[in-house]
């Protein structure tokens, strides 16, 4: 199964240690939005999209890169993604961005572009912005190596899931 990674990873390169994980036991290189020719993603039999979550969502760099992507209608994809709060996140903020799920915009994009969506991944990841920073952060330590052991097992059933 040939896959190929698509992440960002910005502030503290949390998404950036689970998709290095993920690109190990899938044996798959790892680009990043602006780097990608969407003309190749044809090659791949699977593609991940992953970056950290601001306000409620996934990087705009990836979502934008979605909104671009050519047919590849019936393709596998896996979307996965880091934040210091859990994917849930909080309620006041969910209300007023109409999140109840971060994955939610990154998922509905690809759902209308036809993909099918075969797992998807989340973990907490040390935050500083806002006013995370006066606190001196949320999160801290994570991913963590429990995270990147859950990253590993997660990125198997992938593989399994290929099998079938």
């Amino acid at each position: 199964m040939k896959t190929l990674i698509i992440y960002i990873s910005i502030h503290h390169k949390n998404t950036e240690r689970i998709a290095k994980v993920m690109a190990e036991v899938l044996e798959a290189p790892l680009v990043k939005p602006r780097e990608i020719d969407i003309n190749s993603l044809a090659e791949y039999d699977l593609l991940g999209f992953g970056s950290g979550i601001y306000f409620g969502k996934h990087h705009k760099s990836l979502l934008k890169l979605v909104d671009k992507l050519p047919n590849l209608k019936g393709r596998k994809v896996f979307v996965f993604s880091t934040s210091g709060v859990s994917n849930a996140g909080n309620f006041i903020h969910n209300i007023r961005h109409k999140v109840s799920n971060f994955h939610i915009p990154l998922r509905e994009k690809l759902v209308k572009k036809g993909l099918v969506i075969v797992g998807e991944f989340t973990c907490k990841g040390f935050d500083t912005v806002g006013p995370f920073k006066l606190i001196g952060g949320i999160s801290k330590g994570r991913p963590n190596e429990k995270d990147l052991k859950q990253v590993k097992i997660f990125a198997r059933t992938l593989l399994e899931e290929d099998k079938k």
